[in-house]
């Protein structure tokens, strides 16, 4: 029989969506009287504001009391751990069950390719992995695969001529005399 695996960061989201539903919608102050304020929460500053003051009557504003819960704090809604990945050799330091990475902004195409490729082979999730084309053929060059025949023919079809346009002939015009000047 296969037993499933105790996950405690699934647990841990039901936990937050459990208190997530609990929070109340914290809308603007006064947003419901006026047109001009949408609902999207702002701070109260001014002395004699009803929210800020916490007043009886009055809907509340958030607080440390609607925190989530502290194991849930800092997860990723997939259940991992973020790491952020800078290099290759940070992907050692990961542990595929409990963590993913997040490769950083900053780094280029390059790296960014030979951080793919190691991902892959050490089964790292990688969040924020957008392929395109580019990267495919880095990863494929970097595990020392040559590249299908297919995949150049492809790549040989989709860049077509691009249409030569012809130029219109342009029609001379003859400058206007000025006044006081005569034809001839």
């Amino acid at each position: 029989m296969t037993e499933k695996k105790f996950s405690p960061s699934r647990e841990a989201l039901k936990l937050r969506a459990r208190a997530k539903n609990k929070k109340p919608k914290f809308v603007r102050a006064e947003s419901w009287k006026y047109d001009r304020f949408s609902l999207s929460w702002r701070k109260p500053r001014g002395l004699d504001n009803k929210i800020r003051r916490k007043i009886k009557g009055w809907p509340p504003g958030p607080s440390m009391g609607y925190k989530g819960p502290k194991i849930a704090r800092f997860l990723h809604p997939s259940g991992y751990r973020e790491v952020m990945v800078f290099n290759v050799s940070d992907l050692s330091t990961i542990d595929p069950n409990m963590q993913a990475a997040r490769i950083s902004h900053t780094v280029g195409k390059r790296k960014r390719a030979l951080i793919i490729a190691e991902a892959k082979n050490l089964n790292v999730k990688i969040l924020n992995l957008k392929v395109s084309k580019e990267t495919e053929e880095k990863t494929e060059e970097a595990e020392g695969e040559a590249p299908d025949t297919e995949a150049v023919e492809r790549k040989t079809a989709e860049k077509k001529p691009k249409k030569e346009t012809k130029k219109k002939a342009s029609i001379k015009k003859k400058p206007k005399s000025k006044k006081g000047e005569k034809k001839q």
